[in-house]
């Protein structure tokens, strides 16, 4: 145990920024597992799904280069367990989710991980981490907000495992866009994030990056969005990425042209990234050294 304040608080003391820093993923699986998870949901919640299943499966979808996550449904856990699945492409302009259901956790095992196992999904799907096993932050922080979301967007919001950047909880992400979001329950109403991007719009505000971009591009989209008010969530798509002695340029695309973003990276002050962190590290963080727009 610790006597540290959650980290949370900790990172939200220091005003840790977050863009930049949206967990990496171009391709998603999302598998339902109704009920009490283990610290690693896969591997430690024998109650939910045999340890060695979820170990092949986890070793079937990573191998593929994908992204796993298991999902449960907000609230009070069901009397009869279902076995539901998303597979997401999240590539910027090829998003699509794909989704079915299987008879129990082995059909996960046989998944065929393009989808076509099953039906493409007319609507989004929201995730918010709420793995208190893995870090008291993202129970204590993420459960209130997928409360709140489900609420309103009931049929598409879950509860999710790990999805990285514990000291920004409460994370969210929002599919197929792989937009990652942080700090979510600080938002007064944070269904209206859902509701922004029901109309082609993010929040920068809360917005870590977008999944399938490199971290730079993430951080180089922040500050241009900073700089000429831009929401849209399929606006400012990378043209270019060149990393140089001291610095990175980005280029952007602009409504009246190229935009360049010129960045520069450097390691924070030690800090805890998670509540159960027993030693201090830094972590990279972008800094802003040039912007030309036309």
């Amino acid at each position: 145990m610790t006597d540290r304040r959650p980290c949370s608080d900790e990172a939200a003391g220091r005003d840790d920024p977050m863009y930049g820093t949206a967990s990496a993923g171009y391709s998603w699986v999302l598998l339902e597992l109704s009920g009490p998870w283990g610290p690693s949901v896969f591997l430690n919640s024998p109650t939910v799904i045999d340890p060695a299943l979820g170990r092949a499966i986890v070793r079937r979808v990573e191998s593929a280069g994908m992204r796993i996550v298991a999902i449960r449904r907000p609230g009070r856990r069901p009397s009869t367990r279902r076995w539901r699945w998303f597979v997401v492409d999240a590539r910027p302009g090829e998003e699509s989710i794909h989704h079915g259901e299987v008879d129990d956790p082995a059909g996960y095992l046989d998944l065929a991980l393009d989808g076509t196992d099953g039906e493409v999904s007319p609507d989004p799907l929201i995730a918010v981490c709420a793995h208190g096993k893995h870090d008291q932050c993202c129970a204590v922080r993420g459960r209130r907000v997928a409360a709140a979301i489900a609420a309103e967007f009931g049929d598409w919001t879950w509860e999710c495992s790990h999805l990285g950047g514990d000291r920004f909880a409460a994370t969210m992400l929002v599919l197929p866009h792989g937009l990652c979001y942080g700090r979510v329950d600080s938002h007064d109403d944070p269904a209206a994030i859902v509701r922004r991007y029901r109309e082609g719009r993010l929040d920068d505000a809360l917005l870590r990056g977008r999944t399938a971009l490199p971290h730079a591009v993430q951080a180089a989209q922040h500050f241009a969005r900073q700089a000429i008010g831009e929401d849209r969530i399929d606006a400012l798509a990378p043209l270019d990425l060149r990393r140089e002695e001291h610095t990175i340029r980005v280029l952007l695309t602009g409504s009246a042209g190229p935009i360049e973003v010129v960045l520069a990276e450097h390691l924070s002050d030690p800090l805890y990234s998670t509540c159960g962190a027993t030693a201090a590290g830094r972590v990279r963080q972008f800094v802003l050294v040039s912007l030309a727009a036309p």
